[in-house]
């Protein structure tokens, strides 16, 4: 075994395929095939399932992979301090729901670094695609909510992949509405009153239910509904159409602008903000950080964390 492949199995699992971590590399993709296969008849494990759809990590592979990490970052520190080399390229990977909050946290992460090199991952995407970046180590967190509505199957999804879910904050659901709307005066709104307006909500592929929604009271009938893949594609409708779209209330008007304002929906229920890990491998500083920074966020915002 060398660090080098060790540090293939890492590119690979960052990638998602063979293919694409040989051209990171800069090897064919025939030799880094066999750097794999020759770790895995070492070891005398399976480290990659592979399938005509790609590859993914066995349990074998997620437990290699946990060692494989602790290893080559061992490896680094012993080179900073010894030759006196320059620290590697940090690398820090998240998926979010699309939370205005969880962009401004990473926004905060990257401008506090002081690393000459780093490559930070921010993904803002569907509900089962977070769970299958953290299940996998594509990620190494992943916010998500819960609810009375989701909590069971999400529990039990996150269960079945191995993960742990941390409750960050509980917040009252807000409308996200623009400053113009005919409703943007008011204290409160409740369900009828936001009837005739178009409802916007991110849609979740071919993982549509409605316990993957990232809106809260996703099963309430409704006359209009506009479906949009990303955050900005959704505020330029809400201020285009006068939409709404529900969610946690927690804007940040540096980010957003002030054309989008958040008012408090009048509801009994409540979301459960928090966030996912695969135990098998150990939080980055930079994870740990990315986390202090979403806690500054939240406090500031007048709501309390969770303690663990």
């Amino acid at each position: 075994m060398t660090l080098q492949q060790l540090r293939y199995i890492i590119t690979i699992v960052n990638c998602g395929s063979i293919s694409e971590a040989a051209k990171q590399l800069f090897i064919t993709q025939p030799s880094l095939s066999n750097a794999v296969k020759e770790l895995e008849q070492e070891y005398g494990i399976t480290i990659f399932n592979r399938n005509p759809k790609g590859i993914s990590l066995s349990s074998d592979g997620s437990e290699f992979l946990s060692y494989a990490r602790q290893v080559l970052e061992q490896a680094d520190l012993l080179e900073q301090h010894y030759l006196k080399k320059t620290p590697a390229k940090r690398i820090c990977s998240i998926s979010t729901q699309h939370y205005a909050f969880a962009v401004n946290a990473f926004v905060n992460l990257v401008e506090r670094q002081d690393n000459d090199e780093y490559e930070f991952t921010l993904r803002e995407t569907r509900t089962f695609e977070i769970i299958e970046d953290v299940k996998n180590f594509r990620s190494e967190l992943g916010i998500v909510y819960l609810n009375d509505f989701n909590e069971k199957v999400l529990e039990k999804l996150f269960k079945d992949s191995g993960l742990i879910f941390h409750p960050l904050f509980e917040a009252s659901p807000h409308v996200f509405i623009s400053s113009s709307h005919p409703l943007s005066s008011r204290l409160s709104v409740t369900m009828e009153d936001l009837m005739p307006y178009p409802f916007l909500a991110f849609e979740q592929g071919e993982y549509n239910s409605f316990y993957f929604s990232e809106e809260i009271l996703s099963t309430v009938p409704r006359k209009k509904i506009i479906y949009v893949s990303d955050r900005a594609t959704l505020f330029n409708l809400l201020i285009g159409l006068n939409g709404y779209t529900i969610c946690s209330g927690i804007l940040n008007s540096n980010l957003n602008g002030d054309n989008i304002i958040a008012v408090p929906l009048v509801t009994s229920e409540c979301m459960r903000i928090g966030w996912i890990e695969n135990p098998k491998i150990h939080l980055s500083i930079f994870a740990r950080n990315y986390l202090e920074e979403l806690k500054d966020l939240i406090r500031a915002d007048g709501l309390a964390v969770f303690v663990e």
